[in-house]
């Protein structure tokens, strides 16, 4: 039994490292529906109010957006890879349709969380309904009574209207959610559409075949891996130097002792071997040979005596 459950959870794990990006931007938009039923369930609250209702729904679907739109550029690795690249070579390696191909990842990431939270408020109505009901106009109303206004469209939301006008309710709710989910099925179908152009587009511009490019992601979900994994035992171990060498004994739990007496390494790293596989990469290739990513190329120039520079530059690493 035990067996069975290691290998399940190992196929898994593989599985979910194959697909990292597909899986990441399902999880994330998963989230954002939990937090917008959420949100609509527990803390919308239409003010009913002439020019508050208008400001309250569209702070409803944008504010959030632009919120998780932020949270998502901050959360993408390649936009402090884009700033340290800026900082450190002031982007003199970074070419127009480099910089085009890096900023649509960034911003393609980032936009999942808004463009989900921004259709579901949009099908579900509450804050569209809430935001332009005071702008119906009752005219448009069959035998709606005479001598209510703007004021009174506004209360509709919380049915705070004379009694001969609630009956009407309904047929204004229905136009304006039809109104609300007509511009969600809309945006839902131009970000499919998008998505797919993009998709096309970086296909039809990779100098890259199929199985190279699958080949080559890889190769990045295991070298980021096992950099982070390596990364974090050199610090431990360093760390462990410093704090013996202050208080002359280190507390380690028994895990910690045997991976540092494994990986025992007096290895110190220059600020410059840091710089050098630090920021944008470009695909290159030298001599025909790919050089798939910042460490790679640093590794191979080490055994690499030629001074030659590199035959190709690519795409960015994206």
């Amino acid at each position: 039994m035990a067996a069975l459950i290691s290998e399940n959870f190992r196929f898994l794990s593989l599985f979910f490292k194959s697909k990292d990006v597909v899986i990441f931007n399902g999880l994330i938009a998963v989230g954002t529906v939990a937090s917008q039923t959420a949100y609509n369930v527990f803390a919308f609250s239409c003010p009913c109010s002439p020019e508050r209702n208008y400001m309250y729904g569209l702070a409803a679907i944008g504010v959030p957006a632009l919120v998780l739109f932020l949270i998502g550029i901050m959360l993408n690795r390649n936009t402090w890879n884009l700033v340290s690249e800026c900082r450190m070579r002031a982007c003199r390696r970074l070419s127009g349709p480099a910089a085009f191909a890096l900023l649509g990842s960034i911003v393609g990431r980032a936009v999942v969380a808004p463009v989900t939270w921004s259709v579901l408020s949009l099908l579900r109505g509450e804050a569209y309904v809430c935001a332009l009901s005071e702008f119906v106009d009752p005219a448009s109303l069959k035998d709606f009574p005479l001598g209510y206004g703007r004021r009174t469209m506004a209360l509709f939301p919380c049915r705070g209207v004379p009694a001969d006008a609630l009956p009407f309710w309904g047929d204004i709710e229905r136009q304006l959610k039809y109104e609300s989910q007509l511009l969600g099925w809309l945006l839902t179908g131009i970000t499919a559409i998008s998505i797919l152009l993009m998709l096309c587009l970086k296909r039809c511009c990779s100098p890259l075949g199929d199985q190279q490019e699958a080949y080559w992601s890889h190769f990045r979900s295991s070298e980021s891996q096992l950099f982070q994994r390596t990364a974090g035992v050199h610090a431990k171990m360093l760390a462990a130097q410093s704090v013996k060498s202050f208080f002359g004994f280190v507390a380690l739990d028994k895990e910690d002792r045997e991976q540092l007496e494994e990986y025992r390494s007096e290895k110190r790293i220059s600020s410059s071997q840091w710089n050098q596989i630090t920021g944008v990469y470009l695909y290159r290739e030298n001599k025909g040979v790919p050089l798939y990513s910042q460490l790679h190329k640093w590794t191979v120039s080490l055994t690499d005596n030629s001074a030659e520079p590199p035959e190709k530059e690519m795409e960015v690493r994206v």
